[in-house]
């Protein structure tokens, strides 16, 4: 069934693509499922419109069917929430808008019990730093989907660093950009390029911390 959502919601089968997930999230874990298999329907209906294959109305359209998804999806996600057991700040770095990886995140990692201050898109150092400061959180998240967030990445680790504040938490870079390599170059702690290694990885790092 991962394959028909899949396929039904790039293909812009709105009707077809709620009704799959609609059957996929009454099933155990199928909440997770359909929402990772949107955002890579997301991520190919994006790999589209690059292309020139899609058009703006196509972009709305994904738009459309990933929300209405979201709306019945997310609530099943939450109605189980543990006790909270850890705070992360989290954005998408500067010059990047994109903000549907780094939601889907934000909706999981609630879900396992952590506390989210989600600061947005094109999020400066600065206002990275001014969150930090404010919210004292155990793990800062930083999100980029386009190849320039990379640096925007590091400049933000480097003032982190330069401001004192490094030390003090956990990092983990999220994103269709990063890998191993892009870690180390940037400084994080740890990487992530799908939401639920994501939550994973920000369980382990936070039992670190213990």
């Amino acid at each position: 069934m991962t394959d028909e959502l899949l396929n039904n919601f790039v293909d812009m089968q709105e009707a077809a693509a709620i009704k799959t997930a609609i059957e996929m999230v009454n099933k155990p874990g199928g909440a997770v499922i359909v929402l990772e298999t949107c955002k890579k329907a997301m991520n190919l209906v994006g790999d589209r419109f690059e292309s020139g294959e899609y058009f703006l109305s196509e972009l709305i359209c994904a738009g459309d069917i990933f929300n209405q998804i979201m709306e019945f999806s997310i609530p099943l996600l939450q109605k189980d929430i543990p006790r909270k057991h850890g705070t992360m700040v989290l954005g998408t770095v500067a010059s990047d808008v994109h903000n549907i990886g780094k939601d889907l995140f934000k909706v999981m990692a609630e879900a396992s019990g952590i506390e989210v201050i989600d600061i947005g898109v094109d999020v400066s150092s600065e206002k990275y730093i001014e969150a930090i400061k404010q919210y004292e959180p155990d793990l800062l998240g930083l999100s980029c989907l386009i190849t320039s967030g990379v640096d925007a990445m590091k400049h933000t680790i480097n003032a982190l660093r330069e401001a004192g504040l490094k030390d003090e938490i956990k990092i983990i870079i999220g994103g269709g950009r990063v890998n191993d390599s892009v870690m180390k170059y940037t400084g994080a702690d740890a990487w992530a390029d799908d939401a639920a290694r994501g939550v994973k990885l920000c369980n382990e790092l936070l039992a670190l911390k213990e």
